[in-house]
């Protein structure tokens, strides 16, 4: 089980619908932390949804707040972070959450983030697609682009997929 007498922040990375949000809650409860949701905190800081800032704005403008925010969130004590998906592609970011603290990469299967995204009523409003085909095929292409990314910040990496978000916490504090 990880010291958390240090007091470091934890950053869950990952693709969207791996779960980090909602492991993040589960994971600070039962480490007595706080948790905090970058993209909750850009939507918040902007005062719109991060569709709104893609559609409005553009990527460039949204990835500048995301920089802003985890440059801040990597300040945090005895906090569990969930950061976008995309959070690791600029070299800033990945550098400030490797100084400040651990890092697990929560996965899953291709078809299980299908079906999470399709399940959550929030996505249409709040996760706008990042190529024009969308689906599937934004899906495997984004995993490809990412994945060394999340693999060279990652000091954990865990599987998400057929486990609880209380069992994914456990085998995180466990492991750290």
């Amino acid at each position: 089980m990880t010291d958390t007498t240090s007091a470091a922040p934890i950053f869950l990375i990952g693709y969207r619908g791996t779960g980090k949000s909602t492991v993040a809650r589960h994971l600070a409860e039962r480490l007595e932390y706080d948790w905090m949701d970058s993209d909750e905190e850009i939507e918040r800081r902007a005062g719109k949804s991060i569709a709104a800032i893609f559609s409005k704005e553009g990527e460039a403008a949204f990835r500048n707040w995301e920089g802003r925010v985890v440059a801040e969130l990597a300040s945090l004590r005895r906090t569990v972070v969930a950061l976008g998906g995309g959070a690791v592609l600029r070299q800033a970011n990945r550098i400030a959450i490797r100084a400040a603290g651990p890092i697990v990469w929560l996965t899953a299967p291709v078809d299980a983030i299908i079906a999470r995204l399709a399940a959550d009523p929030a996505t249409p409003g709040r996760r706008p697609n990042l190529t024009k085909t969308g689906g599937r095929q934004e899906i495997e292409a984004l995993l490809a682009e990412r994945t060394p990314l999340y693999r060279e910040c990652a000091t954990l990496v865990v599987n998400t997929d057929g486990k609880t978000c209380a069992q994914v916490a456990d085998e995180i504090a466990t492991n750290l």
